[in-house]
């Protein structure tokens, strides 16, 4: 049928027609498409039946426990004047009692040390650096301030902070340390303590449409519900299982249970995630999708529990390998100039405006590539894991000091540089993702490029962070002399300093990823039979 025909059908011109009619109804159908963005926004978003509910619950189902977990594995770790260690670790383990004893002279019992002015920050309350480095303290054989530190916990944590704490970091940190200081020492004051958070946190845990309180009053036990980010919900799962099957007390596990076969049942882009959940416990389809801030570690939890209840759950597999699948297809690129491999991330669902920036807590990604490989999945993903890493070390041999900034931005041409740095993000915080990957990808293939450059990463910590008071963030990493940022994150000991150590390791036997799997703040956790 001729254009010119359909106007006459009606009785109206031409110039009408397309003047008037048509706008209209573009208008009307954009309305209309409007409106179905907002109501699946707003509306539950789970494809499975009723009957598909109750098979995963059952699937799920709490196991029996024993009533006591003692340490999984007695690791024998050499004590304060051992030889064993390597020229390196002993470097690394200098440079952690640095950092270590500056804490304790100026913010000991508080969350965090201010290295530049030698005071402290205190926004959990909960003696943060040290739940965090217990595990790091045990592991370089530091029995004598690991049991200074064993004795702050029995006799000053509490868990009565008048204040709003987010439950992810709460868990991930103070309940992760405890459990694995207990497992690493069997001593029983960390399980006791660790029951007591537990017990603090059930307000949180009352699950509002599939999801936790994003979070809570520990002295009132009052919860704050409301949109919270996929990690958030998707990183606590591996904590609150260890933590049941220590106490044998049930309903934690029962809560990570029907927050992962919730998060199993949401519809999803390819297996991908957007980065937010709203109050009604679905997707927001107006977040972005990356693997990146927000999103991170609910990758990486789908690996570990699988990994952490004994390879049993094929579905927590099957959702990983999915994601991987779904990252490679939407948010993996190369770039132009030199065909360094990266992944960017959508602006959101609707529109997949792709973003060619890669942030540092992407850097995780390859590593658990590699831990997947060790675990026997698929080894082509090793490749992928190698090329990533050599990006994430990129970020860093390309700054002026060394060290790398929170991301970069990559170009899309051939006279494009392969990545630019982004002056409001050109700061270095002391973060571990890249010292992580590169201590699996050790364990995966044994190339010593990557024990190489770990030392390059750990001399840049060194030359560039460390202070009379600690070790200092770095304000603009291009900068010659760039000025410090006034806080030690207590990942740095828990997390950064702890890898590091472990790459060069001449024992990988030690800590065995038979035995233990380690958490999103690297806190051993056991792993079990089921």
């Amino acid at each position: 049928m001729r254009f010119s025909v359909i106007p006459s059908m009606f009785g109206i011109t031409r110039m009408k027609f397309l003047f008037i009619i048509v706008p209209i109804t573009l208008l009307l159908i954009y309305v209309f498409v409007t409106f179905v963005k907002i109501l699946l926004d707003s509306h539950e978003d789970l494809y499975d039946t009723p009957a598909d509910r109750d098979r995963y619950r059952k699937t799920l189902a709490p196991r029996p426990l024993t009533p006591k977990l003692v340490p999984v594995i007695d690791l024998e770790l050499p004590d304060d004047h051992s030889t064993e260690r390597s020229s390196k670790q002993k470097e690394i383990r200098k440079a952690f009692l640095h950092a270590w004893n500056c804490y304790k002279r100026y913010a000991w019992g508080r969350d965090e040390l201010k290295p530049v002015s030698k005071g402290w920050i205190d926004w959990m309350g909960l003696g943060l650096t040290i739940v965090d480095s217990l595990d790091t303290l045990w592991i370089m054989g530091l029995k004598d301030e690991f049991r200074i530190a064993r004795n702050w916990v029995a006799d000053n944590l509490t868990f009565a902070r008048d204040a709003d704490l987010q439950l992810f970091e709460v868990v991930i940190r103070e309940l992760g340390g405890l459990l694995s200081a207990y497992h690493l020492s069997g001593d029983q004051v960390f399980l006791t303590k660790a029951i007591q958070l537990g017990n603090a946190l059930l307000p949180c845990l009352k699950l509002e449409n599939g999801i936790p309180c994003t979070r809570i009053n520990l002295r009132h036990g009052f919860p704050t519900f409301g949109s919270i980010s996929t990690a958030e919900v998707g990183s606590i799962e591996m904590e609150l299982r260890e933590l049941s099957r220590s106490s044998n007390i049930a309903v934690f596990e029962k809560v990570a249970q029907d927050i992962t076969s919730h998060l199993h049942r949401m519809r999803k882009l390819d297996s991908l995630v957007p980065a937010y959940i709203n109050p009604n416990g679905n997707f927001m389809r107006t977040a972005s999708i990356t693997v990146g801030p927000s999103a991170d570690s609910y990758y990486e939890y789908l690996l570990k529990q699988w990994i952490q209840t004994g390879k049993k759950h094929d579905w927590l597999r099957n959702d990983y390998l999915k994601a991987v699948d779904g990252i490679k297809k939407h948010l993996l690129r190369f770039s132009p100039r030199s065909g360094l491999a990266y992944v960017g991330s959508y602006s959101d669902w609707y529109s997949r405006h792709f973003r060619t920036v890669m942030e540092h807590l992407a850097c995780f990604f390859p590593g658990t590539l590699a831990l997947g490989v060790l675990h026997g999945l698929d080894p082509s993903h090793l490749n992928l894991a190698e090329n990533l890493t050599k990006t994430c070390y990129k970020m860093y041999e390309k700054s002026e000091v060394r060290l790398a900034p929170e991301a970069v931005s990559f170009g899309t041409q051939s006279y494009h540089q392969d990545f630019q740095f982004i002056l409001a993000v050109a700061q270095n915080v002391l973060r571990p993702e890249t010292v992580e990957s590169l201590f699996y990808m050790y364990l995966a293939t044994q190339d010593e490029k990557y024990r190489q450059w770990g030392w390059q990463i750990f001399k840049a910590f060194e030359k560039h962070s460390r202070v009379e008071g600690g070790y200092a963030g770095i304000s603009n990493v291009l900068a010659k002399t760039p000025s410090h940022i006034d806080k030690m994150e207590s990942f740095f000991l828990a997390e950064t300093l702890k890898y590091l150590y472990l790459l060069f390791s001449d024992s990988q036997d030690v800590l065995s990823i038979r035995h233990f799997v380690f958490n999103t703040e690297a806190h051993l956790l056991p792993i079990h039979d089921s």
